[in-house]
């Protein structure tokens, strides 16, 4: 059963960003390419990641160009330097949570 993008706050961001870290794509392509890297456990619409790619571009993270691909028009995003280093922020946060949910869900002794 894929997951609900909207319960997931901040992985798409994440997993946005990181894809572009390794080249520049465009909005359907980012789409396909998180369900397929999450072997479709996670599956965020087009709804959700092309309101996000506008705002990462506004907030300066993303830059975007247009690109003709067999006479169709496509935007493609990339990282600014600034989205790097949201990017290694984003990516240290979530080591530090996932590593303290890992924890709790591997349970062990703990002081009341």
């Amino acid at each position: 059963m894929a997951a609900d993008a909207g319960r997931f706050s901040g992985i798409p961001e994440l997993l946005v960003l990181r894809l572009l870290s390794d080249r520049e794509m465009y909005g359907y392509e980012i789409v396909q390419a998180i369900a397929l890297r999450t072997g479709q456990v996670f599956e965020p619409g087009e709804g959700l990641i092309y309101p996000l790619l506008r705002g990462l571009e506004i907030d300066g993270v993303l830059k975007s160009r247009k690109k003709s691909v067999n006479g169709r028009s496509r935007v493609y995003y990339s990282l600014t330097g600034k989205g790097e280093k949201h990017l290694k922020a984003l990516t240290d946060h979530w080591s530090k949570l996932h590593g303290a949910v890992d924890a709790v869900l591997t349970g062990g002794s703990y002081a009341v």
